[in-house]
């Protein structure tokens, strides 16, 4: 099932989007160079406050808290027990001993999908080709139908449930409270086998006009699971178990809390299992750095992004004749990747040298020894050579 659409834009209505286009190319490039700068204060910020919760950081014992160790970042490890039972009250589901439980919901629906063939005339005006096809899959939200291009025969219906999460208010490890939702996303998940008593309690919910059905440990609602229709639902629930947990953090009470660096970052860092406090700090200090490059490359792609927006319009000019136009898309693509290559990494530099500038000077200051000593050796042995040379003529 599928429906094709064809539009044409002229050259001067290209021309115009092209202007628009150099517009927010010159905001996605500043937003781009803010990015990337503020990261390198993120990253830099971030491994200094680890490295000062390493260096305080004490590993006392769980059963216990020390008055003594108020307010200071300590690490423990122990056995983790749930304050309360893990429950979704709507529907009286729960998972006792875990630290959480999930309910997922998939609806059967109607998915639009469209493919796109563009194709530049002489003189500058282009044709696009658009099919759209639609499709029946499950998804775990609703699709807005009122958005397809063609909807009528496509609606989707409104999801009666959604998914969601039930975390414990809070769980114990040894004398040690720390909040649910610190502990529940290190659970490991595991399925909750519903019954035909679960399905009598959704049932109700759904009224008789809805059958709802147990099938393969989750509920199936609808008519037919081997034949689905539009509207029809998956539900399923998953507990997350926690036996060991890990963590850092600052000691109030009996409470485990966010401590403050002294450059206002905070520091809490937890893991699954019994984990010493070094492991801890560097899982935080390698994930630092992921997410350091991460956003590096997020920035210099928004970056080639935003000079490809900027020098777009010199395309759409070239475009009168179709083969000029696609040489000078090309070559002005190639011109903002080079000037990304080149643009990105400077500003990343300038973050490093207003951030840490005493480490930036030495680095500068270490790789001009280093370019003054290869140039001095070489020009010392180009001047023997060519004494050699001279001794033989």
């Amino acid at each position: 099932m599928s429906y094709t659409e064809t539009t044409t834009q002229s050259w001067f209505s290209r021309i115009k989007t092209a202007i628009f286009m150099i517009f927010f190319g010159f905001i996605l490039v500043v937003a781009s160079g803010i990015l990337l700068f503020w990261n390198e204060g993120r990253a830099i910020g971030t491994y200094r406050a680890l490295v000062e919760g390493a260096g305080l950081v004490i590993s006392v014992p769980a059963e216990t808290p020390d008055p003594a160790n108020e307010g200071k970042l300590v690490h423990i490890s122990g056995t983790v027990v749930p304050g309360a039972v893990a429950e979704d009250q709507q529907f009286s589901i729960s998972a006792d001993g875990a630290v959480g439980l999930s309910r997922s919901v998939d609806m059967y629906q109607w998915v639009q999908k469209e493919e796109s063939k563009t194709q530049k005339n002489l003189g500058g005006s282009e044709e696009t080709v658009t099919t759209y096809t639609y499709s029946k899959e499950w998804n775990d939200s609703r699709v807005k139908s009122e958005d397809f291009k063609q909807a009528d025969g496509h609606q989707n219906p409104d999801m009666p449930v959604s998914g969601q999460t039930f975390e414990v208010p809070d769980a114990r490890v040894g004398g040690f409270t720390v909040a649910g939702d610190q502990v529940a996303p290190l659970g490991k998940s595991n399925p909750v086998q519903l019954t035909a008593d679960d399905a009598a309690r959704f049932a109700s919910f759904f009224g008789t006009d809805r059958p709802v059905k147990a099938e393969n440990g989750g509920l199936f609602v609808g008519a037919n699971p081997s034949s689905p229709s539009v509207g029809d639902l998956r539900i399923s629930y998953s507990r997350a178990d926690l036996k060991d947990a890990s963590f850092v953090a600052r000691q109030s009470g009996e409470a485990l809390a966010p401590y403050q660096a002294s450059n206002g970052n905070e520091i809490f860092l937890s893991a699954a299992g019994k984990v010493d406090a070094a492991g801890l700090f560097k899982q935080a200090e390698e994930t630092n750095a992921i997410i350091t490059w991460l956003l590096r490359l997020a920035g210099i792609v928004c970056l080639f992004i935003g000079f490809a927006m900027i020098f777009s319009i010199f395309g759409v000019l070239a475009d009168l004749i179709p083969f000029f136009g696609s040489l000078v898309g090309f070559g002005t693509s190639l011109i903002a990747f080079v000037l990304a290559l080149i643009i990105g990494p400077f500003i990343i530099a300038l973050g490093w040298f207003a951030y840490r500038p005493l480490l930036a000077l030495a680095i500068m200051g270490t790789g001009v020894v280093l370019g003054g000593g290869i140039w001095y050796l070489r020009r010392n042995r180009g001047t023997a050579a060519s004494v050699a040379s001279a001794q033989k003529a």
